[in-house]
């Protein structure tokens, strides 16, 4: 396989070939893992070819982030679509489990070094994803807003606990069960 700039990329996207290259990485060795030489390597091109898309390392993680939010938001609108019969517990466990399924992902999404703020990007697949707990929430715009807050402290926090291995689950005790009975009462 040719890695000259001026061939082709065989794959005909190397943008997403290089986000998904770097989902597996993420997912396997976190954000550390991380770095565009590395990924070129992984994917097959030459080092200079993923600043084509990405001009840096935090532009990278910025477009992982998106990504992750993209498909989050995907998870939680396909719960909503399924009109569950309660919509604000199934989107709960969902997000938890999205939590739990994509733990390096989901760090990254929330992560305080990718601030919101000028990154247009990144701030509209955060609000899009985040619009989906409101809009199942119902009612007016303030009293909604605060109400998808709460239940989104509530199961961020329960995520973020079972990810840290703060709760520990007693002997027979079943994970899917216990995030259940916690988010059921949003």
């Amino acid at each position: 396989m040719s890695t000259s700039l001026n061939a082709p990329y065989h794959h005909g996207n190397l943008r997403q070939a290089l986000l998904e290259a770097a989902l597996i990485i993420l997912q396997k060795e976190g954000e550390a893992g991380l770095g565009l030489r590395d990924l070129a390597r992984a994917v097959g091109v030459s080092p200079a070819a993923p600043y084509r898309h990405f001009d840096s390392r935090a532009a990278l993680l910025e477009a992982l982030a998106v990504t992750g939010f993209q498909r989050f938001a995907a998870s939680m609108e396909a719960v909503a679509a399924s009109n569950p019969k309660d919509p604000m517990a199934a989107m709960g466990r969902t997000y938890v489990t999205f939590a739990l399924e994509n733990p390096n992902l989901f760090r990254l999404m929330f992560s305080p070094q990718l601030k919101k703020d000028g990154r247009p990007g990144l701030k509209m697949a955060a609000d899009a994803a985040f619009e989906t707990l409101r809009h199942v929430v119902g009612g007016d715009v303030g009293t909604c807003r605060i109400k998808a807050l709460a239940a989104w402290a509530k199961v961020h926090g329960l995520a973020i606990l079972l990810l840290d291995s703060q709760i520990a689950l007693r002997a027979g005790e079943d994970r899917e069960a216990l995030i259940a009975e916690i988010v059921g009462s949003l």
